[in-house]
């Protein structure tokens, strides 16, 4: 006769539990552990950076033109030339670190208990990263919703390890994006930048998103060129007062000054 083995218990049984029959399960818990994590850290809302992960800093990007400068070949000027455009886009990642870190102080200076509006990011490179570096130099903490893809994401050095996530839905990541946010700033990016944006504002615009949260998008020349807002609105498929939906700004203090202004008025 064999001997009886003890059965595993169900939530125990990783078999199962990454199975399609516990995916609500796997779903719950990505809204489960995250929200029980931010109430042990007494996290009350947050400030959103959303950005390209392809942006590098300054220094990096003027290291990858001098190494690329002196080429004579083909491929190596067009490496050249993707490195003067990389520092040429360096501008925003220096703009978020700075405008992070300013927006930490200001929170970190503010009375009460709880951690007032906590810079969060995708947790990944480029603009996510200034985001994290900003309150990390301001001596701030700083939350990284990290998601789990094939390329490009990894969770940056500035992220609080107690504030880290790692997500598998998209879907579940965004609901933390929107959730505890009072203000979004959205600075140039792509797909995964205007799919997050598109989905803010359709939000809000539908009124699902009801608080309310300030939305920035950084650089209206950048944005103006690559979203035809004009077009939209002269073709009907939007109106005038949705362009009030949002703000857009040129500059750090500028940012700074409608993000700071709309907390008083509305969450102080």
């Amino acid at each position: 006769m064999k001997k009886q083995v003890k059965p595993v218990k169900a939530y125990n049984n990783i078999e199962f539990l990454n199975s399609k029959d516990a995916r609500t399960i796997r779903i719950l818990a990505e809204y489960y552990e995250p929200k029980a994590r931010f109430e042990k850290n007494k996290i009350i809302d947050t400030i959103v950076f959303f950005g390209s992960s392809r942006i590098i800093s300054r220094r990096e990007a003027l290291k990858l033109v001098n190494e690329t400068k002196k080429g004579n070949t083909p491929s190596l000027k067009k490496k050249f030339e993707r490195a003067v455009k990389l520092l040429e886009m360096s501008k925003y990642y220096e703009d978020a670190v700075e405008l992070s870190r300013r927006l930490t102080e200001w929170s970190m200076k503010l009375d009460g208990n709880g951690n007032r509006f906590i810079i969060c990011t995708g947790g990944g490179p480029g603009i996510m990263e200034a985001a994290n570096k900003g309150a990390y130099l301001a001596g701030g903490r700083s939350i990284g919703l990290n998601i789990s893809i094939p390329y490009e994401q990894f969770v940056n050095k500035y992220v609080d390890p107690e504030l880290s996530f790692e997500f598998h839905y998209f879907f579940m990541r965004k609901l933390w994006f929107v959730y505890l946010a009072k203000a979004l700033i959205v600075f140039p990016g792509g797909f995964g930048t205007m799919d997050e944006l598109m989905e803010v504002l359709t939000l809000v615009q539908t009124k699902k998103v009801v608080k309310k949260m300030k939305i920035i998008i950084y650089d209206e020349a950048y944005w103006r060129e690559i979203i035809n807002f004009d077009a939209l609105i002269e073709h009907g498929t939007i109106s005038k007062e949705d362009m009030k939906l949002f703000d857009f700004c040129n500059s750090i203090d500028e940012a700074f000054e409608k993000i700071t202004n709309h907390f008083k008025k509305y969450f102080l």
